[in-house]
Protein backbone atom coordinates (compact mmCIF):
# COMPACT_ATOMS: atom_id res chain seq x y z
CA UNK A 1 0.00 0.00 0.00
CA UNK A 2 2.85 2.38 0.86
CA UNK A 3 4.73 1.60 -2.35
CA UNK A 4 1.58 2.31 -4.34
CA UNK A 5 1.83 5.92 -3.17
CA UNK A 6 5.61 6.13 -3.59
CA UNK A 7 6.25 5.72 0.14
CA UNK A 8 8.46 3.20 1.93
CA UNK A 9 9.39 1.54 5.22
CA UNK A 10 10.92 4.76 6.55
CA UNK A 11 7.52 6.29 7.30
CA UNK A 12 6.49 3.23 9.31
CA UNK A 13 9.82 3.38 11.13
CA UNK A 14 9.19 7.03 12.05
CA UNK A 15 5.82 6.08 13.53
CA UNK A 16 7.44 3.19 15.38
CA UNK A 17 10.22 5.24 17.04
CA UNK A 18 7.75 7.94 18.12
CA UNK A 19 5.47 5.26 19.59
CA UNK A 20 8.45 3.62 21.32
CA UNK A 21 9.41 6.97 22.85
CA UNK A 22 5.83 7.52 24.03
CA UNK A 23 5.56 4.06 25.60
CA UNK A 24 8.98 3.97 27.25
CA UNK A 25 11.16 7.06 26.96
CA UNK A 26 13.80 6.22 29.58
CA UNK A 27 16.16 4.18 27.33
CA UNK A 28 16.37 6.87 24.66
CA UNK A 29 16.78 10.05 26.72
CA UNK A 30 20.02 11.96 26.57
CA UNK A 31 22.35 10.23 29.01
CA UNK A 32 20.13 7.13 29.09
CA UNK A 33 21.36 3.53 28.83
CA UNK A 34 21.21 3.42 25.00
CA UNK A 35 23.14 6.69 24.57
CA UNK A 36 21.19 7.39 21.38
CA UNK A 37 22.43 10.97 21.50
CA UNK A 38 25.89 9.73 20.46
CA UNK A 39 24.45 8.33 17.24
CA UNK A 40 22.49 11.54 16.75
CA UNK A 41 25.58 13.70 17.33
CA UNK A 42 28.24 11.87 15.35
CA UNK A 43 25.86 10.47 12.77
CA UNK A 44 25.34 14.00 11.42
CA UNK A 45 28.77 13.92 9.82
CA UNK A 46 27.99 10.56 8.19
CA UNK A 47 24.64 11.78 6.84
CA UNK A 48 26.06 14.83 5.12
CA UNK A 49 29.19 13.02 3.90
CA UNK A 50 26.92 10.48 2.18
CA UNK A 51 24.84 13.32 0.74
CA UNK A 52 27.95 14.83 -0.84
CA UNK A 53 29.17 11.43 -1.99
CA UNK A 54 25.97 10.57 -3.85
CA UNK A 55 25.52 14.01 -5.43
CA UNK A 56 26.22 13.93 -9.17
CA UNK A 57 27.74 17.14 -10.60
CA UNK A 58 26.97 15.91 -14.13
CA UNK A 59 23.24 15.70 -13.41
CA UNK A 60 23.29 19.19 -11.88
CA UNK A 61 24.93 20.69 -14.96
CA UNK A 62 22.27 19.12 -17.17
CA UNK A 63 19.59 21.43 -15.73
CA UNK A 64 21.71 24.57 -15.39
CA UNK A 65 20.28 26.64 -18.26
CA UNK A 66 16.62 26.82 -17.16
CA UNK A 67 17.19 29.89 -15.01
CA UNK A 68 13.54 31.03 -14.90
CA UNK A 69 12.54 27.78 -13.23
CA UNK A 70 15.47 27.97 -10.82
CA UNK A 71 14.61 31.49 -9.66
CA UNK A 72 10.94 30.59 -9.20
CA UNK A 73 11.70 27.44 -7.20
CA UNK A 74 14.25 29.08 -4.91
CA UNK A 75 12.01 32.09 -4.25
CA UNK A 76 9.16 29.71 -3.49
CA UNK A 77 11.32 27.66 -1.15
CA UNK A 78 12.99 30.44 0.82
CA UNK A 79 10.67 33.47 0.39
CA UNK A 80 7.10 32.35 -0.34
CA UNK A 81 7.06 29.63 2.33
CA UNK A 82 8.21 31.95 5.17
CA UNK A 83 5.80 34.70 4.10
CA UNK A 84 2.82 32.31 4.14
CA UNK A 85 3.75 30.95 7.58
CA UNK A 86 4.31 34.44 8.98
CA UNK A 87 0.88 35.60 7.74
CA UNK A 88 -0.76 32.48 9.20
CA UNK A 89 1.06 33.00 12.50
CA UNK A 90 -0.09 36.60 12.68
CA UNK A 91 -3.79 35.78 12.24
CA UNK A 92 -3.78 32.40 14.02
CA UNK A 93 -1.30 33.08 16.79
CA UNK A 94 -3.33 31.26 19.44
CA UNK A 95 -3.94 28.17 17.31
CA UNK A 96 -0.63 26.57 18.37
CA UNK A 97 1.88 26.95 21.19
CA UNK A 98 5.10 28.89 20.37
CA UNK A 99 7.16 25.70 19.94
CA UNK A 100 4.80 24.45 17.22
CA UNK A 101 4.84 27.80 15.41
CA UNK A 102 8.62 27.61 15.61
CA UNK A 103 8.31 24.17 13.99
CA UNK A 104 6.12 25.53 11.20
CA UNK A 105 8.57 28.33 10.47
CA UNK A 106 11.36 25.76 10.55
CA UNK A 107 9.53 23.93 7.75
CA UNK A 108 9.35 27.20 5.83
CA UNK A 109 13.07 27.89 6.28
CA UNK A 110 14.27 24.46 5.12
CA UNK A 111 15.49 23.56 1.62
CA UNK A 112 13.57 21.34 -0.77
CA UNK A 113 13.95 17.58 -0.63
CA UNK A 114 16.06 15.92 -3.33
CA UNK A 115 15.20 12.26 -3.81
CA UNK A 116 11.40 12.40 -3.67
CA UNK A 117 11.19 15.60 -5.74
CA UNK A 118 13.24 13.97 -8.49
CA UNK A 119 11.35 10.68 -8.25
CA UNK A 120 7.93 12.33 -8.41
CA UNK A 121 8.98 14.64 -11.25
CA UNK A 122 10.14 11.59 -13.18
CA UNK A 123 6.86 9.76 -12.49
CA UNK A 124 4.89 12.80 -13.70
CA UNK A 125 7.02 13.04 -16.88
CA UNK A 126 8.43 16.42 -15.86
CA UNK A 127 11.88 17.93 -16.40
CA UNK A 128 14.09 15.64 -14.28
CA UNK A 129 17.43 17.50 -14.81
CA UNK A 130 15.74 20.72 -13.68
CA UNK A 131 14.36 18.95 -10.60
CA UNK A 132 17.80 17.56 -9.74
CA UNK A 133 19.45 20.95 -10.16
CA UNK A 134 16.88 22.86 -8.10
CA UNK A 135 16.62 20.36 -5.26
CA UNK A 136 20.41 20.19 -5.00
CA UNK A 137 20.89 23.96 -5.24
CA UNK A 138 18.23 24.38 -2.57
CA UNK A 139 20.09 22.01 -0.24
CA UNK A 140 23.32 23.97 -0.60
CA UNK A 141 21.61 27.34 -0.11
CA UNK A 142 19.79 25.99 2.92
CA UNK A 143 23.05 25.46 4.79
CA UNK A 144 23.29 29.24 5.12
CA UNK A 145 19.76 30.56 4.52
CA UNK A 146 18.00 28.26 7.00
CA UNK A 147 20.06 29.36 10.05
CA UNK A 148 19.70 33.02 9.05
CA UNK A 149 15.93 32.76 8.67
CA UNK A 150 15.61 30.90 11.98
CA UNK A 151 17.82 33.42 13.78
CA UNK A 152 15.70 36.30 12.45
CA UNK A 153 12.42 34.56 13.36
CA UNK A 154 13.51 33.60 16.86
CA UNK A 155 14.85 37.10 17.53
CA UNK A 156 11.59 38.67 16.30
CA UNK A 157 9.56 36.41 18.61
CA UNK A 158 11.69 37.09 21.68
CA UNK A 159 13.71 33.88 21.50
CA UNK A 160 17.44 33.54 21.12
CA UNK A 161 19.61 31.62 18.68
CA UNK A 162 23.41 32.00 18.92
CA UNK A 163 23.84 32.60 15.19
CA UNK A 164 27.65 32.65 15.11
CA UNK A 165 27.84 29.38 17.05
CA UNK A 166 25.14 27.77 14.91
CA UNK A 167 26.80 28.78 11.63
CA UNK A 168 30.14 27.44 12.91
CA UNK A 169 28.50 24.11 13.74
CA UNK A 170 26.68 24.06 10.41
CA UNK A 171 29.93 24.62 8.54
CA UNK A 172 31.83 21.95 10.52
CA UNK A 173 29.07 19.33 10.75
CA UNK A 174 27.21 19.94 7.48
CA UNK A 175 29.16 21.88 4.86
CA UNK A 176 32.60 20.31 5.44
CA UNK A 177 31.35 16.67 5.37
CA UNK A 178 29.28 17.46 2.26
CA UNK A 179 32.32 19.00 0.55
CA UNK A 180 34.51 16.02 1.51
CA UNK A 181 31.84 13.66 0.18
CA UNK A 182 31.67 15.60 -3.07
CA UNK A 183 35.46 15.38 -3.44
CA UNK A 184 35.30 11.63 -2.71
CA UNK A 185 32.57 11.27 -5.37
CA UNK A 186 35.30 11.25 -8.02
CA UNK A 187 36.72 7.97 -6.70
CA UNK A 188 33.81 6.38 -4.84
CA UNK A 189 30.80 7.19 -7.04
CA UNK A 190 30.61 3.70 -8.57
CA UNK A 191 30.97 2.09 -5.14
CA UNK A 192 28.20 4.35 -3.84
CA UNK A 193 25.91 3.31 -6.71
CA UNK A 194 26.52 -0.38 -6.02
CA UNK A 195 25.82 0.06 -2.32
CA UNK A 196 23.10 2.69 -2.62
CA UNK A 197 20.51 0.73 -0.67
CA UNK A 198 22.85 0.22 2.29
CA UNK A 199 23.92 3.86 2.29
CA UNK A 200 20.26 4.88 2.31
CA UNK A 201 19.62 2.63 5.32
CA UNK A 202 22.60 4.15 7.14
CA UNK A 203 21.40 7.68 6.40
CA UNK A 204 17.86 7.00 7.57
CA UNK A 205 19.00 5.11 10.66
CA UNK A 206 20.72 8.28 11.88
CA UNK A 207 17.54 10.31 11.23
CA UNK A 208 15.48 7.76 13.18
CA UNK A 209 17.96 7.93 16.07
CA UNK A 210 17.65 11.73 16.21
CA UNK A 211 13.83 11.55 16.12
CA UNK A 212 13.78 8.87 18.83
CA UNK A 213 16.17 10.80 21.09
CA UNK A 214 14.27 14.07 20.56
CA UNK A 215 10.88 12.57 21.40
CA UNK A 216 12.27 10.66 24.38
CA UNK A 217 13.70 13.89 25.79
CA UNK A 218 10.47 15.80 25.10
CA UNK A 219 8.24 13.15 26.68
CA UNK A 220 10.55 12.69 29.66
CA UNK A 221 10.53 16.45 30.27
CA UNK A 222 6.70 16.52 30.17
CA UNK A 223 6.53 18.76 27.09
CA UNK A 224 3.68 16.74 25.56
CA UNK A 225 1.74 16.17 28.79
CA UNK A 226 0.15 19.61 28.64
CA UNK A 227 -1.29 18.98 25.16
CA UNK A 228 -4.07 16.70 23.96
CA UNK A 229 -4.97 15.04 20.66
CA UNK A 230 -6.42 18.28 19.32
CA UNK A 231 -2.86 19.61 18.89
CA UNK A 232 -1.97 16.69 16.62
CA UNK A 233 -5.17 17.16 14.60
CA UNK A 234 -4.41 20.87 14.28
CA UNK A 235 -0.85 20.21 13.10
CA UNK A 236 -2.08 17.71 10.50
CA UNK A 237 -4.61 20.22 9.17
CA UNK A 238 -1.95 22.92 9.22
CA UNK A 239 0.65 21.05 7.18
CA UNK A 240 -1.92 19.94 4.58
CA UNK A 241 -3.26 23.48 4.14
CA UNK A 242 0.29 24.86 3.99
CA UNK A 243 1.24 22.44 1.23
CA UNK A 244 -1.77 23.25 -0.94
CA UNK A 245 -1.37 27.01 -0.49
CA UNK A 246 2.24 26.88 -1.69
CA UNK A 247 1.42 24.45 -4.51
CA UNK A 248 -1.38 26.62 -5.84
CA UNK A 249 0.53 29.89 -5.46
CA UNK A 250 3.49 28.47 -7.41
CA UNK A 251 1.19 27.91 -10.38
CA UNK A 252 0.84 31.69 -10.77
CA UNK A 253 4.49 32.58 -11.60
CA UNK A 254 4.83 29.33 -13.58
CA UNK A 255 2.05 30.54 -15.86
CA UNK A 256 3.17 34.17 -15.96
CA UNK A 257 6.71 33.37 -17.11
CA UNK A 258 5.44 30.81 -19.63
CA UNK A 259 6.90 27.58 -18.30
CA UNK A 260 6.05 24.52 -20.37
CA UNK A 261 4.45 21.40 -18.89
CA UNK A 262 7.72 19.68 -17.94
CA UNK A 263 9.25 22.74 -16.28
CA UNK A 264 5.98 23.51 -14.48
CA UNK A 265 5.94 20.03 -12.94
CA UNK A 266 9.52 20.39 -11.73
CA UNK A 267 8.74 23.84 -10.33
CA UNK A 268 5.61 22.74 -8.48
CA UNK A 269 7.13 19.58 -7.04
CA UNK A 270 10.48 21.08 -5.97
CA UNK A 271 9.05 24.37 -4.73
CA UNK A 272 6.30 22.89 -2.58
CA UNK A 273 8.33 20.23 -0.75
CA UNK A 274 10.67 20.36 2.23
CA UNK A 275 13.49 18.07 3.30
CA UNK A 276 13.11 15.88 6.37
CA UNK A 277 16.54 14.36 5.65
CA UNK A 278 18.10 17.80 6.05
CA UNK A 279 15.70 19.19 8.63
CA UNK A 280 16.01 16.53 11.32
CA UNK A 281 19.84 16.43 11.49
CA UNK A 282 20.06 20.20 11.15
CA UNK A 283 17.56 20.70 13.98
CA UNK A 284 19.99 18.98 16.35
CA UNK A 285 22.68 21.45 15.33
CA UNK A 286 20.45 24.51 15.57
CA UNK A 287 18.32 23.80 18.64
CA UNK A 288 20.73 21.58 20.57
CA UNK A 289 19.38 19.36 23.31
CA UNK A 290 16.31 21.45 24.13
CA UNK A 291 13.55 19.22 25.56
CA UNK A 292 11.05 20.86 23.21
CA UNK A 293 12.86 19.55 20.11
CA UNK A 294 10.33 16.74 19.65
CA UNK A 295 7.52 19.31 19.54
CA UNK A 296 9.50 21.54 17.17
CA UNK A 297 10.17 18.83 14.59
CA UNK A 298 6.69 17.25 14.81
CA UNK A 299 5.20 19.57 12.11
CA UNK A 300 8.13 18.73 9.82
CA UNK A 301 7.55 14.99 10.22
CA UNK A 302 3.85 15.41 9.44
CA UNK A 303 4.60 17.68 6.48
CA UNK A 304 7.03 15.06 5.15
CA UNK A 305 4.40 12.32 5.28
CA UNK A 306 1.58 14.30 3.70
CA UNK A 307 3.73 15.96 1.02
CA UNK A 308 4.77 12.49 -0.18
CA UNK A 309 1.21 11.21 -0.11
CA UNK A 310 -0.29 14.22 -1.89
CA UNK A 311 2.46 14.66 -4.49
CA UNK A 312 2.46 10.97 -5.37
CA UNK A 313 -1.28 11.20 -6.14
CA UNK A 314 -0.74 14.34 -8.24
CA UNK A 315 2.24 12.75 -10.03
CA UNK A 316 0.14 9.71 -10.88
CA UNK A 317 -2.48 12.00 -12.45
CA UNK A 318 0.19 13.75 -14.49
CA UNK A 319 1.57 10.43 -15.71
CA UNK A 320 -1.83 9.42 -17.08
CA UNK A 321 -2.74 12.82 -18.49
CA UNK A 322 -1.92 13.32 -22.21
CA UNK A 323 -2.94 16.97 -21.99
CA UNK A 324 -0.19 19.55 -21.41
CA UNK A 325 -2.18 21.58 -18.91
CA UNK A 326 -0.99 21.50 -15.26
CA UNK A 327 -2.79 18.86 -13.24
CA UNK A 328 -5.17 19.98 -10.56
CA UNK A 329 -4.06 19.32 -6.98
Amino acid sequence: MLQKFGLDWFLLALVFVVAAAALWSAPGVTGGPLHVEWVAKYGLVVVFFLYGLTLSPEKMRAGLTRWKVHVTVQLGTFVLFPIVVLIAGYFLKDAFPPEVWLGFFYIAALPSTVSSSVAMTSLARGNVPVAIFNATLSAFLGVFITPLLMAWYMHSTGQSLPLESVITKVVLLVLVPTAVGQIAHRWLSEWAKRNGSWLKICDRAVILAIVYNSFCDSISAGIWSSHDASLLVGMIAGVIVLFFIIYELLKIPSKLIGLDREDTIACLFCGSKKSLATGVPLSKVMFGATPALGLIIAPLMLFHFFQLLIVSVIASRYSRDPITEPAKA
